[in-house]
This record gives structure tokens, sequence and C-alpha cells, in this order.
């Protein structure tokens, strides 16, 4: 009895304030879930930084008692686990879904009073796990924590995680894998894929509920509105075309587009096989199971069209009482993407070659250099910022005439600017990165963590990732800025 209320007086001591706000809806959303039993938690890495953030101080605890809270062995206080109800269209078929290996423990609230979810990903089978383990192996956790924290690092708005664990039991995959827990911190886990289970269900009185809560809890300025469920539709899609137009900027692949795998909040969410582009090709695509390309670098705008297409079908019955009317209040606001896209693509495209007025032939400069990198295999990244670097970036590439003919026309462009060249270059330096996940770094990282048990490999990768605009040592520099000679083999993979 005392060690159990030695642990209580710890878990306590953390901080946690659970307000399960989701496990309070319907039984139809969610089903109650149980963490599986784990034979030996062992704390991988802690997001320190993160749990300051959360309100939460784990410096009362032993690593011991860490892993296994975050193995799901010893709940936290407060805690109510659920596995949530979801649909999707996958690859552009239809599925019924759900949390497979993922257990929400509850909503955590910040010290802002902001509600945040606290997910376990890998903790075991649930109701909706479709004869799948439940399980994650170390190297896709570790995957989604470096890639998660460096997007959120780039200002781009990211679920994020606070810890992995792993778990002394191997999982199955291609080959027996070392298994993990990753802890995800999300504004909430509700998807797309969320409202197409209901109306799959042709439940409209639930769905009612869901885009009230939804509304309430990520669109609180438009809970009054009459026409409230086309004005959610509407902030949805702002903020979807404001995330992909960042993705595109930084030459982020997100790589499973799935309509389970976009959050209404308008959060990067479900890390699989992700990567960053290196050479600029629009076509770019690195998953090993979308040999079609779907969700290629230069397809990922159109397929966010296309999945908010689907996420409209499912709130006709809420848009109007007749169903043609409902589909032309919805195809309206749909057909405005497009627009909104380009509007944030071209002010980040402006911001990243340090403009800061407007002229209409800007899109055309920066389609231009575009070309130039497609035709040369230039770097995407590192283009940008040897832009901000110098008058004039050095390097063999950049010698070439059509180069220079651009250059020139940049300049003549920047000279209408109301600031000085090194004044644009001083901004531009602050939004081109000059570190990111570099596709064989982050395989580097994760060799060392999951075959030597080395994790110094990952935590000097992180360590750059998360300062990205900033070029540290020249070693350094060397290190994780330079792309690799040959990419055309590489695949990721998705985890499951």
């Amino acid at each position: 009895m005392a060690d159990l209320n030695a642990a209580g007086a710890e878990q306590n001591s953390i901080g946690w304030r659970f307000d399960n706000t989701y496990s309070r809806l319907p039984d139809a959303f969610f089903a109650a879930a149980k963490p599986a039993t784990v034979k030996a938690p062992r704390l991988v890495i802690l997001n320190h930084q993160l749990a300051q953030k959360l309100g939460l101080d784990f410096n009362g605890l032993s690593p011991d008692a860490i892993a296994s809270l975050f193995a799901g062995q010893d709940l936290p206080s407060g805690a109510k686990p659920i596995a949530q109800a979801y649909a999707g269209h996958q690859y552009g078929h239809f599925t019924m879904l759900g949390d497979g290996r993922a257990i929400l423990l509850g909503e955590h609230r910040l010290p802002s009073g902001q509600l945040v979810d606290i997910q376990l990903k890998g903790a075991g089978q649930t109701q909706f796990s479709r004869r799948g383990d439940g399980r994650a192996a170390l190297g896709p956790m570790l995957r989604e924590y470096i890639i998660s924290e460096a997007m959120f690092a780039l200002g781009i708005p990211t679920t994020r995680s606070l810890a992995v664990v792993a778990t002394g039991e191997p999982v199955y995959r291609q080959t027996a894998q070392k298994g993990a827990i990753l802890t995800r911190v999300a504004a909430s886990h509700i998807r797309f894929g969320t409202f197409e289970y209901l109306i799959a269900r042709r439940d409209e009185a639930n769905l009612r509920v869901l885009a009230d809560y939804a509304i309430g809890r990520h669109y609180p300025e438009l809970v009054n509105l009459p026409n409230r469920y086309l004005e959610f539709f509407r902030a949805v899609m702002e903020r979807q075309a404001k995330l992909v137009a960042q993705w595109q900027l930084v030459g982020f692949i997100h790589g499973v587009m799935n309509t389970d795998n976009m959050a209404i909040s308008g959060e990067t969410i479900d890390y699989g096989p992700c990567a960053f582009m290196n050479a600029y090709h629009p076509d770019t695509v690195y998953s090993s199971i979308d040999s079609g390309g779907r969700y290629g670098y230069g397809n990922q705008p159109a397929i966010t069209q296309w999945n908010l297409a689907r996420f409209a079908e499912s709130l006709l019955p809420l848009l109007a009482p007749q169903q043609d009317q409902a589909v032309a209040l919805a195809a309206e606001a749909l057909n405005e993407f497009p627009a909104l896209h380009k509007q944030h693509w071209l002010a980040g495209m402006r911001a990243k070659l340090g403009l800061e007025r407007i002229e209409a032939g800007d899109q055309e400069l920066a389609e231009s250099l575009l070309a130039w990198m497609q035709e040369n295999e230039a770097d995407f990244t590192n283009t940008f910022r040897d832009l901000s670097e110098a008058e004039y970036p050095t390097g063999d590439q950049y010698q070439d005439a059509s180069f220079r003919a651009w250059h020139t026309q940049w300049q003549l462009r920047l000279s209408r600017e109301e600031r000085p060249n090194s004044s644009a270059r001083t901004a531009m330096r602050a939004l081109n990165p000059a570190v990111i996940p570099r596709n064989h770094r982050v395989e580097e990282a994760l060799a060392a963590a999951e075959d030597h048990d080395d994790l110094s490999v990952f935590q000097r990768l992180l360590d750059a990732v998360t300062k990205p605009y900033e070029l540290g040592s020249e070693a350094a520099a060397a290190a994780y800025r330079q792309p690799p000679s040959d990419e055309s083999t590489y695949r990721t993979f998705c985890g499951t």
C-alpha cells in the first residue's frame, strides 16, 4: 500500500489537469480502451521543453516511473483511455477505421486554459485494430518525434511528441523490430474522417453534435453564427490551405494524405512515410506504398482540395435542408481553395525571396527560379538559404547564364523595395532554414538507435533541426546541410 501511495503522490506532483470533454460525447464517437501490458518499459527520450509548456514537471519521478507512465502502465490521475472512431478515404477508397494502435488518455488543460489531447501511439490493440497488433516500432516512433519537432521549429502547425518509451518487446513487420510507444500531443485528433464515419452510419444527429463540439473547441468565434456549419467548413479550408502552402515552402512531403490524416484543427498529423525533398522536383515521392505518386510533393495542394470535398460531403446535411442547395453552397466554398492556397504560397514565396511589397510579376519570378532549380537538380532548401547569405551566392551551380539572368531580374525587383538588400537578406535568413531533417541523416540516426541503442546521433540531429535557421559550426553545417549525391532509391515506410 505504501508503494501505491508513493506512486500516487508522484503522479499528483506532475501537474496533470485532465478534463475529458471528448469522452463525454455519445458512445458512437469512441470505445473504451486499455493500454497493453508491456515487458520492460524504458524511457528513450522525454521532451522537457514541451513538458514545461504543458505545465508538467517530471523532475520528481524516477526514470522507471516516467517509463511506466508513458508506456501506459501507470496511468495519470484523471485519464480516461479511449480509442476514437473515424473513417477515411485511403488512396481514394473509403474505409471504416478508428484508432487501431492509438489510445487517447484524455485532454489535459494547459496553464493558458487550452485543452490538448494526450495520446499513446503503439499502446496495443483496440476495438478498431482490424487484425493489427496495435503496436509500434522504435524507428517510426523516433521518426515522428524528430520530424514533428522539426516542423514545430519551422513554425508549421503540428502535433508534437512528448516522449518515446521502448517496451522491451519485439514487434513484427518485415522483420522483428524493437517495440516502442510515442506520446503525442495535439490540439485534438478530430479528423475529416471522424465526420465521414458518422455520415457513413447515417447518424445525422451525432453529426451535428460533433460539428458543434468541433466548432466550440477549435472555432469558438463561429458558435453563434446562423450559418456556422458553412463557416466552419470555410475556416477549416482556410487553415488547410495555409498548412499545405507551408509544407510546399519547406519541401515537406507528408506521404499519406488520406482523409483520416487530415485534422480539422489545421495541424500536421500522422507522420508516417514523410520526408523532405532535396533536389527540387514537383513529382518527388518517397513513400514505398505510393506507387502512383498520388501524394507526391506537387500533388499536395490538389489532394488537399480533394480531401476537403470529402469533408464537405460529410457536412451536407448541416448546410441546408435541401441537398441540392447544400451541394451548391459547399461547391461554391470549395472552389475558393485554389485562390486561398495560392495566396498563402505566394505570400510565403515573397518572404523567402526578401520581398515585402506586392507586385504583379512576383509569381512569375518565383516560378522561374523553381524552373531553374528543377532543370539544374538544385537543392530546394540550400538554394533559398544561399540566396539569403550573400549578394551573389557562391557555388558552381550559380554560374550559368540562366541563373545569372534570373538573379539580375530578382535584384531589379529588390531595388523597388523600401529597405536595403542587406536587411532583406537578414529577413530571409530568419525564415529560409539552413537545416532540415535530411533523409539520410534521419535514417542514420534511427539506425544507431535501433541497432546499437545509441541515441547520441539522434540527439545531435534533433539539436540541429530544432534550430533550423542557425548554421552552427562549419562542421555541423557540412554534416546537416549537404544532401546525398543520389537519392533515387530512397524509400520511406508507414510503420504499420
